[in-house]
C-alpha cells in the first residue's frame, strides 16, 4: 500500500519507458511542489533497466551513437559527460549495461532532488489486473501473489511485447520463445548448433553470446528477407540539408500538402539518397522527426502496405548497428560461426538430442537439425493476441482498445488511453512502444524521452487540479 499524503501515480514497466517516466514525473512534481508517491512496478525487478539493458554483456552495445542517447532532453550531452566522469572509455557507441547503470543514477538523482515532496517506492511483482474503485482511489492494481496498490492514475510502460512463434512449436525447453526474459540463454552453452528465427538485431546479439559462450557453436538464422542492419557511419555525419529537388523527402514540404501517398514518399525518399550516395545515412536520419507525421498522413491501406512490404527494409536502415557490432558479426560469417539463411519457418518437431526446423523458400522446403531454437524475431504486432493478464484484462472490459492495425493501444495526443466508445481515459496512461500503431517510431530512447517528458508535466497538472479541486 502506498502512503496517504499526495497522488499516487503507478508507474506499470521498469524499463526505459518506466525509468524515463519516473524521472520527470519526480522532477515536475519537486518543481510545482505538488506531493506525489510514484509506484514503479516491474515484474523482474529490473528498475531502471528493463530487459534492453539488463545485459551484463559488454559485448552488447547501444546501437545509437552517446550523443543522441541523453535521459535529459534539454542536454543533448549529459550521457557523454556522464560517462566521462566514470572513466567509461566507448568510441561512441557505449556498451548497454553501461547506459542501464545510467538510467539507474539519473532516476536516483532525481529521486534525491525530490524528496521529500515526491517520493519513489520500487515494487517487484507482475500487475496481473486493473480495476476501478480501490478503497481511497480510483484505480486497484492487482500483483501476483495477492498483493495490490491504489492509484489515481496508472502508466503502462509495459515496453515491447514478447516476440510470437511463426508456426506452432514444441514445448520443450529447447525452445527459447523470449532471449530477453532472465537466463534464457544460460543454457545454450553445449556446442549444438543454434537455429534463430530473426536477422534484425536482437539476432546479432544472440549470436554473440551464443558463440562466446561454446568455442564451437555455430548460428543459422533464419528470416524472410535475410537482411541484416547496416552499420553506422563513424563517426556519424550531420543532418542532410534538402535541396531544392528534393523538399518533399524529408518531412515538413509533404505533410503541407494533405494525405500522403507511399510510392510518392518513398520515390522521394530514394531521389534524396541518390543525390547524396555517401549521405544516405543522413538522409535517413533527418527522416526521423518528421517519422511521426508522415505516418499518420498515409492512408490505412499504405500502412498496410509499408508494414507487409517495406518495413524491413526501413528498419534494416533505419535501426543500424555499431561499427564494433558489426565488425563482430562479419568474422563470425567469414568463420563459419554464422550463417543467414532466406526462407519461412513453417514447421518445428523434436528430434533426438534437439530439433528439426522446417523452412520454406520459392515454393521449395528444407530441414535444418538444431540443438537450439531461439525466437528473435522482435515485438509481437498483434495486440489483440495478447496473453499478457494485464493487458488481455484491459482490452476485454474495453478500458483500451487496440489501433486499427493492432500495434497497440489507441490514446489522444498525451497519452490518454481510448476505451471502446473513444473517450479518453483521465486515469490511464501510456506510452513508447504500445503507441507504435499512431507514431510507429516510438521505440527509440529520444522518442521515449520526450513522451515521458510531456506526459509527466500533464500528470502533474492534473493532479495539481485534483488537489485544488479536494481543498475547495
Amino acid at each position: 500500500m502506498m502512503s496517504d499524503r499526495g497522488a499516487v501515480v503507478a508507474v506499470i514497466g521498469g524499463g526505459a519507458s518506466g525509468t524515463l517516466t519516473a524521472v520527470y514525473l519526480l522532477r515536475e512534481a519537486a518543481k510545482a511542489r505538488v506531493p506525489l508517491r510514484i509506484a514503479l512496478i516491474d515484474r523482474n525487478g529490473r528498475h531502471g533497466m528493463g530487459q534492453a539493458y539488463a545485459t551484463s554483456n559488454a559485448a552488447h552495445l547501444l546501437n545509437s551513437p552517446a550523443g543522441r542517447m541523453s535521459a535529459v532532453a534539454d542536454d543533448p550531452g549529459h550521457l557523454v559527460r556522464w560517462a566521462a566522469e566514470r572513466g567509461i572509455e566507448h568510441d561512441g557507441f557505449l556498451p548497454r549495461p553501461a547506459f542501464g547503470r545510467y538510467l539507474n543514477e539519473v532516476l536516483a538523482d532525481a529521486e534525491c532532488s525530490a524528496g521529500p515532496t515526491a517520493t519513489l517506492s520500487r515494487i517487484t511483482s507482475d500487475v496481473v489486473a486493473l480495476t476501478r474503485g480501490g478503497l481511497h482511489r480510483p484505480l486497484r492494481l492487482h500483483l501476483a501473489a495477492d498483493g495490490r496498490v491504489d492509484a489515481d492514475i496508472a502508466v503502462l510502460a509495459t515496453g515491447n511485447r514478447p516476440p510470437a512463434a511463426p508456426c506452432p512449436v514444441p514445448d520443450t525447453p529447447r525452445y527459447v520463445g523470449d532471449p530477453w526474459q532472465p537466463g534464457a540463454l544460460d543454457g545454450i552453452a553445449d556446442g549444438s548448433p543454434v537455429a534463430v528465427l530473426g536477422t534484425g538485431l536482437t539476432m546479432l546479439d544472440v549470436a554473440i553470446t551464443v558463440t562466446a559462450a561454446h568455442p564451437g557453436t555455430t548460428v543459422h538464422a533464419v528470416s524472410r528477407h535475410a537482411l541484416l542492419p547496416r552499420e553506422h557511419r563513424c563517426p556519424p555525419g550531420a543532418p542532410f540539408a534538402p535541396g531544392p529537388r528534393k523538399p518533399a523527402a524529408l518531412g515538413p514540404g509533404i505533410l503541407a500538402r494533405g494525405p500522403v501517398s507511399l510510392p510518392a514518399l518513398i520515390r522521394n525518399v530514394r531521389a534524396a539518397a541518390a543525390d547524396a550516395p555517401d549521405d544516405w545515412q543522413c538522409v535517413v536520419d533527418s527522416l526521423r522527426p518528421h517519422v511521426a507525421g508522415l505516418w499518420q498522413a498515409l492512408t490505412p491501406e499504405d500502412k498496410r502496405v509499408f508494414l507487409r512490404s517495406v518495413a524491413r527494409y526501413w528498419e534494416v536502415h533505419r535501426h543500424r548497428v555499431p561499427p564494433a557490432t558489426a565488425g563482430r558479426i562479419g568474422r563470425l560469417r567469414s568463420t563459419g560461426r554464422l550463417a543467414v539463411h532466406q526462407g519461412r519457418v513453417i514447421a518445428v518437431t523434436e528430434a533426438p538430442g534437439g530439433l528439426r526446423v522446417r523452412i520454406e523458400q520459392d515454393g521449395r522446403t528444407a530441414e535444418m537439425a538444431a540443438g537450439w531454437l531461439i525466437n528473435a524475431t522482435g515485438p509481437a504486432t498483434d495486440i489483440t493476441a495478447t496473453q499478457d493478464p494485464l493487458l488481455r484484462g484491459l482490452l476485454d472490459a474495453r478500458l483500451a482498445t487496440p489501433d486499427p492495425l493492432r500495434l497497440g493501444f489507441r490514446a489522444d495526443v498525451g497519452g490518454g488511453l481510448l476505451d471502446a466508445s473513444g473517450r479518453p481515459s483521465h486515469t490511464l496512461f501510456t506510452l513508447g512502444p504500445t503507441l507504435r500503431g499512431q507514431l510507429y517510431e516510438t521505440t527509440a530512447v529520444p522518442e521515449i524521452r520526450d513522451q515521458a517528458a510531456a506526459l509527466a508535466t500533464r500528470l502533474i497538472s492534473v493532479c495539481r487540479s485534483r488537489a485544488a479541486e479536494t481543498a475547495a
